[in-house]
């Protein structure tokens, strides 16, 4: 595969698309869902709920911490994560804007 051509881009082109990369697994999308259904959970909590081992939900929740998406907070031995609205902020003003420049262009 060729060298990355990121820098030929904008920085918020780079950030969207780190975000849609982030979100592009079932898995994440799963967690990310479960996670906006309850206002914050620990690994275990999402343990329960999906049909994956411990261990691969946590790499999933470092995806998304890396990407911004979720918020983890250390509550005793255990991290407390969340949904961080302000990368939905993000992601909703990406779309509004598409949608605004479609409108101006379809029929």
């Amino acid at each position: 595969m060729g060298a990355s051509k990121s820098e030929s881009f904008s920085v918020a082109q780079n950030e969207i698309a780190n975000l849609f990369k982030a979100l592009s697994h079932p898995a994440r999308i799963a967690i990310v869902d479960y996670l906006l259904s309850v206002d914050s959970c620990i690994c275990g909590d999402i343990v329960n709920e999906l049909p994956l081992a411990q261990p691969t939900i946590s790499q999933h929740l470092k995806e998304l911490k890396n990407a911004n998406i979720i918020k983890g907070t250390i509550e005793g031995t255990a991290i407390c994560y969340c949904i961080n609205p302000e990368t939905i902020d993000i992601i909703e003003n990406h779309f509004s804007m598409i949608r605004h420049k479609l409108k101006s262009k379809c029929c």
